[in-house]
């Protein structure tokens, strides 16, 4: 360990150097602004390699607390020869990656559950039990059949619900016995997507305006590694559980749902070109629903990409070019995140080009028209003559 004169004269040589080194590159300084951030890096680095090389070294078994209160023969007569710990691990450092990419695939698994995707199985499934599907053997009616079956093995749907109501705060379910929900996640997830997106936006400001592209951007990297860091640690505190293992089971029951979906025996019932369209023509047809289909999964892929994004260390880099590196990895995603929220708030989804199926009895096969009416049934014609 260090000796606290030590480290307190050290701290004061950083002061002195930096004084030192500014006052001596101050033209450079005022030509290449980058210099500034390079110069504190460097000398960061140089610190923290010292202290690394240093730490555990020679440390007294106690701690240091014998030598502090003058216990034994060569106890220290200065509070400045005893030891000082620099500090403990950082607590951004500790968090684990696993949970936080779990939650990246549950937020994915949620925005398809919300589209519909297991409704649109769960009445193919209804409809496929009480015979109105005209398939009986090919792909799609094998694949009903095997996802009916899987389904007993799986988490229900309302275990589904409690997990994004306790993970994300979404869905009015009870988020179950002992567990809360987390209705603050929404919040710090949109925040952190629009600071990426205003220093993504302010920095292409930058580079238009500003005669030296190579200058530190407008942008505020604290504040996005702020926004960034809250939202993480707030995933966190709030993926413990069964989480992780319902988003690999539920993963797989979607990966199937849309298999059966793109069976040709089912779009041939309903006209379809894809599992989407399947989707669409489904809900339309028997939920009178119309939705964003394109639109909320490319919000499911921006909003996975980003949670696993904030999964990786680079929201805690320093540095603002390697930051900024890291970072344009989410610009688009961010971008295209924020445009689909406000796209599906300013409009409404278009339904598919079809009629509305109404459920009870087929209406009259009677035509109102005149023809039906007369009594010898016969088409109306131009007179021949008089």
């Amino acid at each position: 360990m260090t000796k606290t004169r030590e480290y307190d004269k050290r701290n004061d040589q950083i002061a002195e150097l930096l004084q030192e080194s500014i006052k001596n590159l101050g033209p450079e300084l005022i030509a290449n602004p980058e210099l500034a951030e390079i110069l504190n890096r460097k000398i960061d680095e140089q610190v923290n390699e010292y202290y690394a090389n240093h730490n555990g070294k020679d440390a007294p078994i106690d701690g240091g607390l014998a030598d502090l209160i003058g216990l034994g023969k060569d106890a220290p007569a200065d509070l400045g020869d005893t030891q000082i710990s620099r500090g403990v691990v950082d607590y951004d450092d500790t968090v684990t990656s696993d949970r936080i990419l779990a939650t990246a695939d549950l937020y994915y698994l949620y925005v398809h559950e919300r589209l519909g995707v297991f409704r649109v199985i769960n009445k193919l499934q209804e409809l496929f039990k009480a015979g109105t599907l005209r398939i009986s053997s090919g792909e799609g009616a094998y694949g009903l059949y095997r996802f009916d079956k899987h389904n007993i093995l799986r988490y229900h749907q309302r275990d589904r619900m409690q997990a994004y109501r306790r993970v994300f705060g979404y869905t009015r379910t009870d988020p179950g016995a002992g567990a809360r929900p987390n209705p603050q996640f929404h919040g710090l997830f949109t925040h952190f997507i629009g600071e990426v997106a205003k220093y993504w936006r302010d920095k292409r400001v930058s580079e238009v305006i500003r005669q030296q592209a190579n200058d530190p951007s407008f942008g505020s990297v604290a504040i996005v590694r702020r926004a960034g860091l809250d939202i993480r640690n707030n995933m966190k505190n709030a993926s413990y559980g069964y989480i992780n293992v319902l988003r690999v089971e539920t993963s797989q029951a979607l990966a199937e749902a849309f298999k059966v979906l793109n069976s040709p025996d089912l779009k041939a019932q309903f006209g379809a070109d894809n599992a989407w369209d399947m989707i669409e023509l489904v809900l339309w047809q028997y939920f009178h629903e119309s939705v964003h289909a394109s639109t909320m999964n490319r919000m499911a892929v921006s909003g996975r990409e980003i949670i696993r994004w904030l999964a990786e260390p680079f929201v805690l880099q320093k540095n603002r070019t390697d930051f900024e590196t890291l970072l344009f990895r989410i610009a688009e995603y961010s971008e295209e995140w924020l445009s689909s929220t406000e796209g599906m708030q300013m409009s409404q989804p278009s339904p598919p080009p079809r009629q509305v199926y109404m459920q009870g009895p087929p209406p009259s096969g009677a035509r109102r028209d005149s023809v039906v009416a007369r009594s010898n049934g016969l088409m109306q014609s131009s007179r021949v003559v008089g």
